[in-house]
């Protein structure tokens, strides 16, 4: 019988789980976790979008986006605007505020993400990233 670290897809599991740790935890004293985060990440790639959009691009519940983006309105890091191709429907949208949050956070994000990724070399790190782009890319859309 094999171990569980043989198994790549546990060591994803468990990789990703300490990944959100500590981005959790560099989050913490802004009162954001990952998910608002990744959010706020995924507006700034945008120039908006529509709640349900951002439910099957992030992969989250359309019902925790709810949520999400309340908390980031109540912030004043996102805002909802009447969708100009259907008025029943409102496009969520990235403020000043919010990009500024993006900004300040980035250097505590590349720390993080060099806590995670520390016993591999920068060559190791542009191979898993470009490998993990491949799987994300494949999988994920």
């Amino acid at each position: 019988m094999r171990g569980l670290h043989a198994d790549s897809g546990y060591l994803l599991y468990r990789l990703g789980l300490r990944s959100g740790q500590l981005f959790n935890a560099f989050l913490q004293e802004s009162g954001l976790r990952m998910r608002h985060y990744a959010l706020l990440r995924f507006l700034a790639t945008s120039r908006g979008a529509l709640q349900r959009e951002l439910s099957t691009s992030l992969g989250y519940d359309p019902s925790a986006i709810v949520g999400l983006v309340d908390d980031l309105e109540k912030l004043g890091f996102a805002e909802r605007r009447p969708s100009p191709d259907d008025r029943r429907s409102r496009i969520v949208a990235l403020t000043e505020a919010g990009r500024a949050f993006l900004r300040d956070s980035d250097e505590a994000g590349l720390r993080a993400t060099d806590e995670l990724l520390g016993p591999l070399d920068p060559a190791e790190r542009e191979t898993l990233h470009a490998l993990l782009l491949r799987i994300a890319e494949d999988g994920l859309n």
